[in-house]
């Protein structure tokens, strides 16, 4: 009996914080590719984008201006299947962040870290969906912010 009585409390507790404002895009995909160089030189050469920060030789990041292409080295033979790391939501500022994490940990959502800081100004952490894909709320101070058209209802 003690322990419907704290599922219940649980249950009811967890939905007492409210949801923080809407994500503000799906505008960050990390792939993991195990020729790194090869496809810097084409998202940057052939498609045109740039270099927005190169963390260290095993991650280097890219934009159209409106985006974020994370692109990491893969250590083992992809085999012609892809392999994407995470994919990021952009929020609009280091609070929204926060609140969004605060927020999903009352919601019992399975969180993998706490929010941290990247060298680039950035601020994230990650959780998993129910089908265990990797997510990363996001904000990024070169894309977070910007608008575009609203969603169609």
């Amino acid at each position: 009996m003690f322990y419907i009585l704290i599922i219940i409390v649980y249950i009811f507790e967890r939905k007492k914080i409210e949801r923080p404002s809407r994500l503000n895009g799906l505008r960050h995909l990390a792939p993991l590719v195990p020729n790194l160089e090869a496809c810097e030189r084409f998202y940057v050469d052939v498609l045109g984008m740039q270099l927005l920060h190169r963390a260290n030789e095993n991650l280097v990041y890219l934009t159209c201006g409106n985006d974020n292409l994370s692109l990491g080295r893969a250590y083992a033979e992809s085999h012609g299947v892809a392999l994407v790391d995470h994919y990021g939501f952009i929020v609009d500022s280091v609070e929204e962040l926060d609140a969004w994490y605060q927020y999903l940990k009352a919601q019992g959502v399975t969180l993998l870290d706490r929010p941290f800081d990247h060298g680039d100004g950035a601020r994230s952490f990650h959780l998993l969906d129910p089908a265990g894909n990797k997510v990363q709320p996001l904000y990024h101070p070169a894309i977070s912010g910007q608008r575009f058209s609203p969603a169609r209802t």
